[in-house]
């Protein structure tokens, strides 16, 4: 789920049927940015004349039906040997030489398109080896490049640093699209998620998008049951998400189950400023309604909401080629719809020249493991192939104003959710999945031929998931927390995402998964590189005009040697350290001189600061230099931590540690002199 305008919504599916990869895909280098004036009504003419054409196929019954086809979309992170994001996506694709493999928004991902197939025998099991074969590959060939694949919705280690256009994958078609969202935005990207902790912080490009990686899956539908099948997949967004939930963790803070949700609904918001009383609406969301009768109501719905970021040049006539019994490719329409982010959306392809419809489902995050991944595939599947049939009516027994909160609840709190379900009906969405939709999914898998033994693996580790109540999700929330008293951040994301890579390489599903340990993030030396790794942000801070006896008990009640000053917006003003404070005691006549004295007294009003880029010897040098024993870390304009002396004894103990193991023998071991 990325921001290439081309991502699997254009042209021909190919291969055997319809291949993800097959599609005609354009780079930006081949369209035109949507201008104003007569440029904007040429596009807007090919786009109505696209949805005309497309009316037209459907009322001659030209679409292919009798046919069930699945499809998969993969995307990865790349890490290297410090368990860091690698930035070598283009690189690797190279070596990886595979017209499955393509590359994504950020040069530390890649994303592999799955074989389609049809939803019957073997199905799941193929989509699983597939899978399995292209992360062999690209582990063996990332091997030469010192980069590591792992499935994650979000990677742990990724930090504000890896969000330049710097880590952009060099493509126009991102660097284009980039500027046509930001400029929509203002310039700005603000993001505030509040979960177990909360998370609040601007950026200045489209690369925060690049956070979130995902497993997308395909499901093709004939004419006639989209608005059933369509609606049953946004009654199931909320459950199955809540089961497949893997994203809890972001810049080292514990926010929702799915925070993948919250990220990209933000990322893509070109709305702007409304006044409070008119809705909002984004170009990544749920949706309004229910479809009642046709496709047809989404691309009119979104055509009437939102202009288009980009024309289509070269766009043939449709509407002509319709009318000579040609399917056409609806360019401008497919541009359009590859900009709108629904996390369910329909797609057009075409199949050896006859034309088809498929649902994508874009909420599923990437990982913990295949199984998992294919696991959460069946369930989908399974819902998708038997719902229509158990609930024909689902939209005059549920509300979709429901079905929109389920979905929101589930990205929430995962397992941890209520789901209001049809007729009004609310229970725990563990006793929704367990008596319900396991079930149905089963079903629906044995409707379509799907191998018996094949639907009891792949269900069976969705039954003990839930029962379990172990996710991706609760995974990473209970490492967290088993560790976040020990270490510095960094060891502990580094840890975090060096426990899934192992875990990932068993192939053991999650809810079977132990705790990730401290230990397991490698050389501790990775973790010191910079001061950002390991500052305290944390932080007890005075503002210049509070007294100084206030300040005094802070000191003694956190055993804190300095304290930061900072004014209302955060800027860094002043240091008040300990050794100050002695020196005023020291001096009675000076605190027999003022009943009361303000931090600004005695403050030093010029402290030295770093930024959390600078390199930890160069701080070292920094503090010795200047004889001062703690450094404020100050990023655009902000305060956002602080490192002392004894962070750095902590470094000194190591290293001398490790020197004295290297060159001690262990107390035990024989003396090498001795014969």
């Amino acid at each position: 789920m990325r921001f290439d305008a081309f991502d699997g919504t254009i042209g021909a599916w190919t291969r055997g049927g319809f291949g993800l990869q097959g599609y005609v895909r354009m780079g930006v280098q081949e369209i035109e940015q949507a201008g104003d004036g007569q440029k904007h009504r040429a596009n807007m003419q090919a786009l109505l004349s696209d949805l005309r054409a497309l009316e037209l196929m459907l009322e001659r019954g030209m679409f292919e039906t009798g046919i069930r086809r699945i499809g998969a979309e993969q995307e990865i992170a790349l890490v290297d040997d410090a368990h860091q994001p690698a930035p070598v996506g283009p690189e690797l694709l190279g070596a990886i030489d595979d017209e499955r493999a393509t590359t994504e928004i950020g040069r530390f991902n890649l994303e592999f398109n799955c074989s389609p197939r049809e939803l019957t025998g073997s199905a799941l099991r193929d989509v699983q080896m597939e899978l399995e074969e292209l992360l062999g590959n690209a582990t063996r060939c990332g091997h030469a490049l010192g980069a590591s694949p792992v499935m994650v919705g979000i990677l742990p280690t990724l930090q504000h640093e890896h969000l330049s256009l710097d880590f952009m994958t060099p493509r126009p078609r991102y660097f284009a699209l980039n500027d046509r969202i930001t400029e929509a935005r203002g310039g700005k990207y603000a993001l505030r998620i509040k979960g177990t902790d909360e998370l609040v912080f601007t950026h200045n490009n489209i690369m925060v998008e690049a956070l979130n990686t995902s497993f997308q899956l395909h499901f093709q539908v004939e004419p006639g049951e989209f608005a059933s099948c369509f609606n049953i997949a946004q009654a199931i967004t909320g459950p199955t998400l809540a089961a497949a939930a893997n994203s809890a963790v972001l810049f080292g803070k514990r926010l929702w189950h799915e925070t993948r949700i919250a990220i990209f609904e933000q990322a893509v918001d070109t709305s702007g400023e409304l006044p409070a009383e008119r809705d909002k609406l984004k170009r990544v969301r749920f949706g309004e309604k229910w479809v009642k009768e046709s496709v047809l109501e989404i691309y009119r719905d979104d055509i009437a909401r939102f202009r288009s970021l980009f024309g289509a040049e070269g766009a043939e006539d449709s509407i002509a080629a319709v009318e000579e019994g040609r399917a056409p490719k609806l360019t401008a329409l497919q541009t359009h719809n590859s900009t709108l982010y629904r996390w369910n959306r329909p797609c057009y392809g075409i199949t050896n020249g006859k034309p088809h419809l498929r649902i994508e489902n874009r909420v599923l995050p990437s990982g913990p493991t295949v199984l998992d991944e294919i696991a959460n595939a069946a369930l989908w599947f399974g819902l998708m192939s038997e719902m229509p049939k158990v609930y024909p009516d689902l939209s005059e027994r549920m509300a979709f104003e429901d079905a929109r909160s389920n979905f929101v609840a589930a990205a929430r709190n995962g397992l941890d959710c209520k789901q209001r379900w049809i007729d009004g009906n609310t229970l725990s969405v563990r006793a929704l999945l367990i008596e319900e939709l396991i079930p149905m999914a089963r079903a629906g898998l044995a409707s379509c031929g799907i191998d018996r033994a094949d639907i009891d693996r792949y269900l069976g580790i969705i039954a003990s998931r839930v029962e379990g109540g172990r996710n991706g999700a609760r995974w990473m929330i209970d490492s967290v927390a088993k560790i976040h008293d020990y270490g510095t951040r960094a060891e502990r994301l580094a840890s975090l995402t060096a426990a899934t890579i192992n875990r990932q390489r068993s192939g053991v599903p999650v809810h079977e998964w132990a705790l990730a340990e401290l230990n397991e993030g490698g050389a501790w030396k990775h973790h010191y590189l910079r001061v950002g790794q390991y500052m305290k942000t944390d932080l007890f801070t005075v503002q210049e005009d509070e007294l100084i006896d206030l300040a005094a008990s802070i000191m003694e009640w956190e055993h804190v040697r300095h304290i930061p000053v900072e004014d209302r917006e955060h800027r860094l003003v002043g240091l008040l350290s300990y050794r100050a404070l002695l020196k005023l005691v020291s001096d009675p006549k000076r605190l027999r001189g003022s009943e009361s004295i303000a931090v600004s007294d005695i403050m030093n009003r010029d402290p030295v600061s770093v930024s959390p880029d600078t390199p930890t010897l160069e701080a070292i040098a920094l503090m010795r230099s200047r004889g001062t024993s703690c450094l404020p870390v100050v990023s655009e304009g902000k305060l956002v931590g602080i490192v002392t002396e004894h962070d750095y004894m902590k470094i000194a103990g190591q290293l001398l540690e490790e020197q004295l193991r290297g060159d001690c023998p262990e107390p035990d071991a024989p003396d090498p002199g001795v014969p």
